[in-house]
């Protein structure tokens, strides 16, 4: 049995990951930004630069899902300046509180996005070892990623994952997807050429447990199912299984441009990303295409 702090743990995939780690019987607690008489529940507030001490002290792991929402709101000047330091201030609040009470530590697990590629179409299969892109994603994961590496120059065994599109059976991305499409106003989006990578909650999930149990796995993994899908081809699985016609002309790329301004770029533009390396580790994929992962919810 480890200890494992999530900070995140109230979010989507943190309640589906703290309810798979305890149940594995791993010793799990959160840190929230309310203060509670939980006694599993710790406090922490970032612009105060404040955790509380026991949080730290009495854990095995750290596994860091905690960040604003990338989609929720536009991306004016104030809400990307929240986006990086909802991410790289936390980070380095739980580097400098662990280098002071806990440098021991086992390991720290943070999510990342696959977004350090760069929000662009193209043929080429990123891999772990291709360089950054250069738009607003990509410098949000770089700074991400490089708060995070600093546990790892602690020696401090160090795991990230670049994350896709993660998907659910109740909540998240696939419940927006889906609703127009079960409506029958469905379409692909822009050129329908980009390509979307994704995971299922439960591979991910399996991912950040397989990073706590298995101690060969160290450094950064893509966590994106095998397969490779065009935006077109993931609106046609969904309208397949919930039987519904596709008779609308694409979504203009103006369109969305003008009603989601730069944020838009998450929708209109994604290349082909590898999971080799994390199935190289042993891992296997629970859903590793649409059709699997449809196919238990229909």
């Amino acid at each position: 049995m480890a200890k494992i702090l999530v900070t995140g743990g109230t979010g989507l995939i943190g309640k589906h990951l703290c309810k798979l780690l305890k149940n594995r019987g791993h010793f799990v607690t959160v840190l929230s930004r309310s203060r509670t008489e939980n006694p599993l529940s710790f406090y922490w507030n970032i612009n105060e630069n404040y955790i509380d001490n026991e949080a730290i002290t009495n854990t095995d792991y750290i596994i860091h899902l905690a960040g604003a929402g990338i989609a929720d709101k536009r991306w004016t000047s104030a809400r990307k300046k929240i986006l990086i330091n909802s991410r790289v201030d936390s980070t380095n609040l739980l580097f400098r509180k662990v280098k002071e009470l806990n440098p021991t530590l086992k390991g720290f697990i943070a999510a990342s996005g696959i977004g350090y590629y760069g929000s662009l179409t193209s043929e080429k299969v990123f891999s772990e070892n291709d360089n950054s892109g250069n738009d607003f994603l990509a410098t949000i994961c770089k700074l991400w990623e490089k708060e995070s590496l600093s546990f790892q120059n602690e020696n401090i065994r160090t795991v990230i994952l670049r994350t896709g599109i993660v998907l659910s059976k109740k909540g998240g991305a696939l419940d927006k997807i889906m609703k127009p499409i079960k409506l029958g106003v469905g379409a692909a989006i822009g050129s329908g050429k980009q390509f979307m990578p994704w995971i299922s909650i439960e591979d991910l999930c399996n991912m950040y447990v397989e990073a706590i149990e298995n101690k060969t796995i160290n450094g950064i993994y893509n966590a994106v199912a095998p397969e490779h899908i065009t935006n077109k081809g993931f609106t046609k699985t969904i309208a397949k299984f919930v039987k519904k016609p596709l008779w609308l002309p694409n979504i203009p790329s103006f369109v969305l441009k003008i009603v989601l301004g730069e944020l838009s770029i998450i929708l209109l533009e994604g290349s082909r990303v590898s999971s080799r390396k994390i199935e190289n580790t042993g891992f296997k994929f629970k859903h590793s295409t649409l059709n699997s992962f449809f196919s238990q919810l229909f």
